[in-house]
């Protein structure tokens, strides 16, 4: 009589739970725009949702805690004139999101930590190089102000904010859509998938292809792809008989899968967000109500099956939030925001842990908000691996920073403009007291600076009156 051996993974009890009613976010008319991307993006300070506007494209910024009943009137970012395809917060600054449109701009823009009394309408700079919609953003995950953007004109480009110049431009590589595009780990690779069912690994810099894979999955539908740790590519897609699929790919031999697993028939494309700490995969398709998640091993079969998230509502797009921004003392390893047609709901993943200790096996160092090298000398040719941080103490905000653009001796970046809602010291959460402070300092001093204007138009005045004088 055999014994079946049980696989020992700590990951083996992850479960999901969704939040209380009172922690979601209600009355968000989420966009309804056809196309395959998250609608979502989450970091420790605030949630980006694309919703629907009329006269254009706009998406809403809220703060972590503002959880409930949203306002019909609370201020939207705008700025786009067609509907917007895809949002991205940058991994360095925590107050800045790039946005990509149908109208074929990336738009760039600082969120105050204060809440505005109307819409932003002025991006920081706004990015124009792609002849066709842009529905794809990357921001690099270790150089500063690098993204990637690409477009329905089958180019990828690679930008430095900070100048809002072109740094690299990939036109040749891609002979149709492209559906989705990754950086590695330390962003010196990139993995592409296309309309023409091939799998491409690039590098950027030298403008080639490494590696390349015809029907990595044979169906028609689109494939997504992702690095994960260990150099491998996790991949998603469709066999022939319209059949989902996953896969797990070596760049090195591209010949053979390392594993290949059907799934379901259905027509939602599966979206992967990958967490290279726990190498853990989670899979969310749109029109789906379910999470699937999967470890990838070393060991036979690879990709190990987990469990599964259900609920009754379908999801509509999915945020991912970074790994600095969960709840370490409840053993939370991931969080998701899970876009339903009028709100949003947070999604916990929790390894149950009887200890209130910090939990070092499930926490390992993890990138932090400090970019390893700056734009230029990553294009110079420089790799550096993510700065990690430790999360023991948890991971605390750093104050607002401001992008500045210099483009040129042409323009200087400003930070967003318009009157804050009224909103004493004394009533205003914590995680705002710096930010208070920093005004009240900013507006003393301008008044010091209005009072001495005042002074020297006074004396000028005086001057002038006497020369009138004189003259008569």
């Amino acid at each position: 009589m055999s014994r079946r051996v049980v696989r020992q993974s700590k990951f083996r009890h992850v479960f999901g739970q969704a939040a209380k009613a009172d922690q979601a976010y209600e009355d968000i008319r989420v966009s309804k725009v056809t196309w395959d991307s998250s609608f979502c993006a989450v970091n420790p300070k605030f949630l980006a949702i694309i919703v629907e506007a009329g006269g254009g494209g706009a998406f809403i910024v809220l703060p972590l805690a503002k959880t409930g009943r949203v306002d019909k009137n609370f201020p939207l970012v705008t700025g786009h004139t067609a509907p917007v395809l895809d949002i991205d917060w940058c991994p360095h600054n925590d107050n800045v999101i790039a946005s990509a449109s149908d109208d074929a701009t990336v738009m760039v823009w600082q969120i105050p930590d204060y809440t505005p009394m109307r819409n932003i309408t002025e991006p920081i700079i706004t990015l124009e190089g792609h002849s066709k919609r842009v529905g794809i953003l990357s921001w690099h995950p270790t150089a500063r102000n690098v993204l990637l953007s690409a477009g329905g004109d089958n180019v990828i480009i690679i930008w430095n904010v900070g100048t809002g110049e072109v740094l690299l431009s990939l036109d040749d590589m891609h002979p149709d859509v492209i559906h989705s595009v990754c950086w590695n780990s330390n962003g010196s690779l990139l993995a592409t998938t296309c309309k023409d069912k091939t799998l491409r690994i690039i590098d950027p810099r030298k403008g080639q292809v490494v590696a390349e894979r015809f029907a990595a999955h044979e169906g028609m539908r689109p494939m997504r792809a992702v690095f994960t740790r260990q150099g491998h590519i996790f991949t998603t897609g469709f066999t022939r008989m319209s059949q989902r699929e996953l896969g797990l790919w070596d760049p090195n031999n591209f010949e053979e899968p390392v594993a290949l697993q059907e799934m379901d028939t259905s027509n939602g494309v599966l979206l992967p967000f990958y967490d290279p700490d726990s190498s853990i995969v989670y899979l969310c398709g749109k029109g789906d109500s379910s999470i699937r998640y999967f470890e990838i091993t070393d060991e036979p079969p690879f990709v190990h099956y987990l469990n599964t998230f259900s609920s009754k509502e379908p999801q509509r797009g999915m945020g991912f939030m970074p790994k600095r921004g969960l709840d370490v003392s409840k053993c939370e390893i991931a969080r998701f925001y899970k876009l339903h047609e009028r709100k949003c709901e947070p999604i916990i993943m929790t390894v149950p842990r009887k200890s209130d200790l910090f939990q070092d096996d499930l926490y390992p160092d993890t990138p932090g908000p400090e970019p390893a090298l700056e734009a230029d000398e990553w294009l110079a040719g420089q790799d550096a691996e993510p700065v990690l941080i430790s999360l023991r103490d948890g991971y605390v905000p750093p104050k607002h920073r401001e992008l500045r653009v210099t483009k040129r001796n042409i323009l200087d970046a400003r930070p967003p403009s318009g009157p804050r809602r009224s909103q004493s010291a004394s009533d205003a959460p914590l995680s705002q007291q710096h930010t208070l402070e920093t005004l009240l300092e900013e507006i003393k001093a301008l008044r010091e600076r209005v009072q001495a204007q005042e002074q020297r138009i006074t004396a000028l005045e005086n001057m002038l009156c006497e020369l009138v004088d004189g003259t008569d």
